[in-house]
């Protein structure tokens, strides 16, 4: 499936194409895909941080920013289920940098007064030095219940930011809006 904006998510299989892009994860890409072409419904340990991080949320939580991200935003990157959790492929980086803005977000939230805080719930951020379980690239559920929900199908698939996610998480808006009662000075005719 594409992954592109106003598209409706579907359950999957990975395109040779997609097999291609998460086994250049690996340390060796050519026995990774050895693998899958023997035994096209094995799972594999991918290590994140070069071709992608993952954000693994809980299934529910994982849903609704999901969703928020194909109904209001962007769309999303390869996403999975596994074993009660959603792992959003993300731009690498990602894991570093989004534990950061939800701390600051969450700060932030409270100077708001706004009763965001704690809204989201603990997320898992795996990026360099970190590996992850990736369902087969042959679709429907595994016996461990891991399946694509969008799986990849291009080399080089669009993966979401830490400031997409986070929109995703906290739903703000992360473009600022104008202040109504700013004052509004023309500067124009400066000397």
């Amino acid at each position: 499936m594409s992954s592109t904006r106003n598209a409706t998510p579907h359950v999957s299989d990975v395109t040779s194409d997609g097999a291609a892009w998460l086994a250049s994860a690996s340390a060796y890409p050519r026995s990774t895909l050895a693998l899958w072409t023997e035994r096209p419904a094995a799972p594999a340990v991918l290590p994140c941080g070069s071709a992608f991080d993952v954000v693994s949320a809980p299934a529910i939580f994982g849903r609704r920013m999901l969703d928020r991200m194909w109904d209001e935003g962007p769309g999303s990157g390869p996403v999975a289920e596994f074993r009660g959790r959603m792992l959003l492929f993300a731009a690498p980086g990602t894991a570093q940098r989004l534990p950061s803005l939800l701390e600051w977000e969450e700060w932030s939230a409270r100077g708001r007064g706004d009763g965001r805080t704690g809204a989201v719930p603990p997320l898992l951020c795996h990026g360099a030095g970190d590996a992850v379980t990736v369902p087969a690239p042959a679709g429907g559920p595994a016996p461990s219940g891991a399946r694509w929900l969008v799986a990849p199908d291009t080399r080089m698939p669009w993966l979401p930011g830490p400031e997409i996610l986070l929109w995703a998480a906290v739903r703000i808006s992360i473009f600022p809006s104008a202040d109504q009662d700013a004052k509004v000075y023309d500067v124009s005719r400066r000397r």
